[in-house]
């Protein structure tokens, strides 16, 4: 069996939700032990850092912010993928995962709104504008939390994860709207300043705690996806069970 038949025996092991459970307890506390120890070294240097010497100590709400707003972005994508999952492959773990970022994905959002406010006050003198940038990300938000009322409002799971999943395809268009709204308009927000073409246009002694906060709020996001995934198919199993021994005790009375 050749590697790429054996990856995609792999992936479709995973699509069994039993092993998906069996691999999720195996990796979950790994995982949340390394985003411990990224949390402890990127704090450590976000507070050890100098502050800057227009923005002072405020640059390092800078450390939170810029994660949290990568990850706004990251979680619907990763929904959108979930979404033709559902619609194209029928991966019965598709929905689940769309399912479980939407709502770590809003708090993320609601993170990098906050914090943007935060360090909006002190630089540009106001909380809140609606610029580009700052519009778009809110209508992320609001999104999310549709997305949210969607799941919970349809009881069928089948019905709603085609209807999510369709809503999710159709408002991908805002994301990269978020990333080059700086570039399409004039905005208060800053444009691009680490993944650029021509390298970071950051201070590294700024870069370092910036890219291990990253990685930490990443694999916070992951562990934190992982542990929603497996409460939702434990969820669905017992809601299963439930209607099951109403149905088997629905006929018992009948008969």
């Amino acid at each position: 069996m050749s590697e790429t038949s054996l990856a995609i025996t792999k992936f479709s092991d995973l699509a069994n939700p039993t092993r998906f459970l069996a691999l999720a307890a195996r990796i979950i506390p790994w995982m949340a032990g390394f985003t411990a120890l990224c949390f402890i070294v990127g704090l450590s240097l976000s507070f050890t850092t100098e502050g800057d010497y227009q923005q002072g100590e405020t640059v390092r709400i800078m450390y939170v912010h810029v994660p949290a707003a990568w990850l706004a972005m990251m979680g619907y994508t990763i929904m959108s993928l979930s979404a033709i999952g559902t619609l194209v492959w029928r991966h019965p773990l598709a929905d689940v995962s769309a399912k479980a970022a939407a709502p770590l994905g809003a708090a993320f959002t609601l993170i990098a709104l906050v914090t943007g406010s935060l360090w909006g006050k002190p630089m540009w003198g106001t909380w809140w504008v609606w610029d580009a940038r700052l519009t778009s990300v809110f209508v992320l938000f609001l999104m999310y939390l549709g997305l949210i009322a969607l799941n919970r409002a349809i009881d069928d799971p089948s019905k709603a994860a085609r209807v999510s999943a369709v809503l999710i395809l159709v408002g991908f268009v805002n994301i990269p709207i978020i990333k080059f709204s700086v570039e399409w308009w004039n905005t208060l927000h800053q444009s691009a300043s680490v993944l650029r073409l021509d390298g970071p246009a950051i201070d590294p002694e700024f870069l370092r705690p910036l890219l291990v906060m990253a990685v930490a709020f990443t694999a916070l996001f992951f562990t934190l996806h992982i542990m929603a995934m497996r409460n939702e198919i434990w969820r669905r199993r017992v809601t299963a069970q439930r209607r099951l021994a109403a149905r088997l005790a629905s006929r018992e009375g009948q008969s």
